[in-house]
């Protein structure tokens, strides 16, 4: 029996772009009607959430894009791919991906009780504990484990040419960024995505990309 071999699709080249355009517009329509402040009393609810709740609604798509653009990453490495270097890479990748959906529904969870109980809700522990919990995602763990995956990345292309050598030093710069500036710049986060997006337009200009490794398949 003779079978055919998986190829990376041409579109999965656009992951990143659509990743970055995705989070983009989550951070965006967030930043709208949601007040950075952890503190703040949540007046937020009682307006129109209706930017709150499409932001909610495109992160599944920016996650599945994620893990597409991490594919077409892996899938330049071939079989440069370093062990070590990969279980940070993957690692930081899913954790990133895990911090952003647990944020996104904690977020979901405030605005489906506040319609339940709005006055309940308010002038609980509840709101300020899920308030403070999805802040703490999002400021700390999230833009802390993108710091990682950045770093990690970086590295990764220096040593393999998987993207320009500024690219990559950009992204530790970036990085560092991240981890000391992201609790004074309410928008630090979005330097992320768009490195992310630098990387997928080096991507698709590069005409000379490593071809799929097929050692260890059968001829």
């Amino acid at each position: 029996m003779t079978g055919a071999y998986l190829r990376t699709p041409r579109a999965a080249a656009f992951a990143g772009i659509i990743f970055s355009v995705l989070l983009f517009a989550v951070f965006g329509l967030m930043r709208l009607s949601v007040p950075s402040d952890p503190f703040e009393p949540g007046a937020w609810l009682a307006e129109d959430t209706t930017y709150v709740a499409l932001a909610m609604n495109l992160v599944p798509f920016a996650g599945v894009a994620f893990l597409w653009f991490v594919g077409v990453l892996r899938d330049r490495l071939g079989a440069r791919e370093d062990r070590f270097f990969a279980t940070v890479f993957l690692g930081s990748g899913f954790l990133l991906l895990a911090m952003l959906f647990a944020a996104a529904a904690v977020v979901g969870a405030i605005i489906v009780a506040f319609h339940a109980a709005p006055e309940a809700l308010v002038h609980s522990a509840t709101f300020h504990f899920s308030r403070g919990l999805a802040y703490g995602m999002i400021n700390i763990y999230l833009v802390k484990t993108a710091a990682v995956f950045m770093i990690t990345t970086s590295t990764i292309a220096i040593y393999t040419r998987l993207t320009p050598r500024w690219l990559a030093i950009g992204g530790y710069v970036i990085a560092v960024v991240l981890l000391i500036g992201s609790s004074y710049f309410s928008w630090g986060l979005l330097v992320f995505p768009l490195w992310v997006l630098l990387v997928s337009l080096t991507i698709l200009r590069d005409r000379e990309a490593a071809p799929i490794s097929t050692d260890g398949l059968p001829p």
